[in-house]
């Protein structure tokens, strides 16, 4: 990826804050023509510094009222890629990170129930080849989230 200059900036911030704003829009903000805020933004696809856009569905309104997160500790650290790969097949879980500290890896996980959860846990986490611990946290209410900010020069020209 090239350099990511102010105008860059610029446009991340805007398009964090509401993927769905036109181009258009974007483009009058940033004082710029519609068709350089296509460029630069497929720029920042291809270059990976955008790595997704859609929408955001609440699991709760999917039946999916419980959020917990997932300590897990491996056998051996090297196991981590095949115990991710078993993991995606699950679609309980949305999110796999390997981590330092007391766990190898933590996940990121809905359940429509404290049963569905114990299922999950006890049927299939546990039952991965080189799971030898899990510690469960139990989200209670989630107060925010949001996209890391993007700091640009409002004086600068792009």
């Amino acid at each position: 990826m090239e350099k990511i200059d102010n105008l860059d900036k610029k446009i991340l911030s805007i398009l964090s804050k509401n993927a769905r704003i036109a181009f258009k829009d974007v483009a009058a903000e940033c004082g710029v023509s519609r068709a350089a805020i296509h460029q630069r933004v497929q720029r920042l696809i291809d270059g990976d510094v955008i790595t997704g856009s859609g929408f955001d569905v609440n699991p709760k309104s999917l039946g999916y009222n419980t959020c917990t997160y997932v300590g897990i500790t491996l056998e051996r650290g090297s196991m981590y890629k095949d115990v991710a790969r078993r993991l995606q097949h699950i679609p309980e879980v949305v999110e796999c990170h390997f981590t330092t500290g007391p766990y190898t890896m933590m996940v990121k996980l809905y359940a429509r129930d404290s049963e569905q959860l114990m299922q999950l846990l006890n049927g299939q986490l546990q039952e991965i080849p080189g799971v030898t611990a899990t510690e469960t946290m139990i989200s209670l209410e989630q107060n925010f989230k949001r996209e890391i900010p993007v700091h640009f020069k409002e004086t600068e020209e792009p």
